[in-house]
């Protein structure tokens, strides 16, 4: 295996009885290189991850992290990696501080190396003035700082980060992410999980994973420019009506909802423009604006799910 490589899977499947979790998965992420998992629920994202992690075995295929083999040497590569859940796996009757000493010993280290590193830790991650705060009491933003420092203290060389800024406000995710950038320019290979399109786009790469399958493979940009045509932002007065006008237009590729709007997916869009506001007009439904915008992430992903769908 290349040095360079953290992660490398090929044909990777995992079966639960009948139902077929991730069908023959082939990737790689190169050291250093935060890669995103995108899919909906179900798409296999989470069982990748354990058994990448060790916690699960393959039914067949292969895959070798920090070039640990993920049959034969699950164990070992758990000293390797660290794991971070949306669950945030952490004692709350302890202090933060006292959760550090605790991860690090479970990982091996001595106690004056866990206390070093818990040093390190608290300070970079802003919790030196909460060290002796009970876990209970910490707000949800500071509970994922003490998770992630909680998954590093043994210095992995890998990370895996499974939905790790659910339910977190704004500004904590944004200071998570610079954490992760920090870590990756010291070369920790982090693999990373999320719901938020927004997100995505900070990955150097990413994957997207529909019922086990992988159906896109490469950088943001790379993805969006997957995308066939243009896309118009259409602000109808009756959403949902007119979601099912507008998508039985034959101009139409795939037509979804964002937020109080539509985004329309077509290769012609002057002519789309005009089918879209007789169509609606029919309907009596009136347009408050329409305009060409440039696609997103999200709009890559409906346009790729759909496509699979043969929607």
């Amino acid at each position: 295996m290349d040095t360079d490589v953290g992660i490398e899977v090929k044909n990777l499947t995992r079966d639960f009885g009948d139902f077929r979790a991730v069908d023959d998965l082939s990737f790689q992420v190169r050291r250093g290189e935060v890669f995103g998992f995108l899919g909906p629920n179900g798409a296999g994202k989470s069982t990748t991850i354990h058994m990448l992690n060790g916690l699960l075995q393959p039914t067949s295929g292969s895959g070798r992290v920090a070039g640990l083999d993920l049959a034969r040497e699950a164990k070992q590569i758990k000293r390797h990696i660290g794991y971070m859940s949306q669950r945030f796996s952490l004692y709350e009757d302890l202090t933060v501080e006292e959760n550090l000493l605790f991860f690090g010993g479970i990982y091996g280290l001595s106690p004056a190396r866990a206390r070093e590193r818990s040093q390190e830790l608290l300070s970079r991650m802003d919790l030196s003035e909460r060290r002796r705060d009970l876990t209970r009491h910490l707000a949800k933003g500071l509970r994922q700082r003490l998770a992630l420092a909680s998954a590093i203290i043994h210095e992995p060389a890998i990370l895996f980060l499974d939905e790790p800024t659910s339910g977190v406000d704004p500004v904590s995710r944004r200071k998570f992410w610079d954490l992760i950038y920090d870590m990756a320019d010291a070369g920790v290979t982090t693999l990373v999980t999320s719901h938020y399109l927004d997100e995505d786009e900070f990955c150097d790469k990413l994957a997207l994973l529909y019922q086990g399958r992988l159906i896109a493979l490469g950088t943001p940009q790379e993805l969006k420019e997957t995308l066939a045509g243009e896309i118009l932002a259409i602000y109808p007065d009756r959403l949902h009506e007119a979601f099912e006008v507008v998508r039985s237009l034959p101009q139409v590729s795939t037509v979804a909802i964002f937020g109080n709007r539509l985004h329309v997916a077509t290769t012609n869009p002057e002519q789309a423009q005009v089918m879209v506001r007789e169509a609606l007009e029919a309907r009596q439904i009136s347009i408050r604006r329409l305009a060409q915008v440039a696609p997103t992430l999200e709009d890559a992903f409906i346009a790729m799910i759909s496509r699979v769908r043969g929607t």
